[in-house]
């Protein structure tokens, strides 16, 4: 598996980094904080990813995604189809920081 997950990162050129803000559990550094002005702890608000395409690029995109870490396989809906022939849709909604 891990030859076809190279392929697909060789063929989509994906970036090889995440935003923080993207992670499923960010560690809290509580060193960051100052006794004088506490920040209000970051809210967390759902975003929706979205993947449309044949069967075949979904799975492997859902499984690069867990080959880097972002998201597991399980953490997806199941493939569903559209209205066009031979298009699946899968959805995953994730809780992210916001400021």
């Amino acid at each position: 598996m891990m030859t076809q997950v190279q392929k697909f990162v060789d063929q989509q050129k994906f970036a090889q980094v995440l935003p923080q803000q993207y992670l499923s559990s960010p560690e809290f550094d509580t060193s960051t904080l100052k006794q004088s002005t506490q920040k209000p702890l970051s809210q967390r608000e759902p975003i929706k990813h979205l993947l449309i395409g044949s069967p075949k690029a979904v799975t492997g995109t859902i499984h690069f995604l867990q080959a880097i870490g972002y998201a597991s396989v399980g953490d997806w809906s199941q493939l569903l189809p559209t209205t066009n022939p031979g298009e699946v849709m899968s959805i995953l909604i994730r809780q992210i920081s916001v400021s």
